[in-house]
């Protein structure tokens, strides 16, 4: 059974991770995309994940060459990719707001 799950360092439950963290990710950047709005987003959280998965791209590399690395990569892609649709909508929804402040009459 451990042969099953585990062969030439491809672990089933690792690849079933990185598929189900991979699954949120387009539904994030799908619902930034549709909404324009990155309010309850954090950028800290975002940041941490990729570093994450820079780790797990390094260890990939470094000790155990097999194609999960494509999964750390894709998923990394799409964590930077949301942490840019973050600055780019939080630069925009912040001068939005200022413009609101000071748009009404006294």
């Amino acid at each position: 059974m451990k042969e099953a799950l585990y062969t030439d360092g491809m672990s089933i439950y690792e690849i079933i991770m990185l598929i189900c963290f991979g699954a949120a990710w387009p539904l994030s950047i799908y619902k930034t995309l549709r909404t324009k709005v990155v309010e309850g987003k954090s950028a800290l959280f975002m940041i941490v994940i990729a570093l994450g998965y820079i780790c797990g791209i390094l260890h990939k590399w470094f000790y155990l060459r097999d194609a999960v690395i494509l999964l750390y990569i894709v998923n990394l892609m799409m964590v930077l990719a949301d942490l840019s649709l973050y600055y780019y909508y939080s630069a925009k929804n912040r001068a939005t707001t200022d413009e609101r402040k000071y748009d009404y009459v006294e």
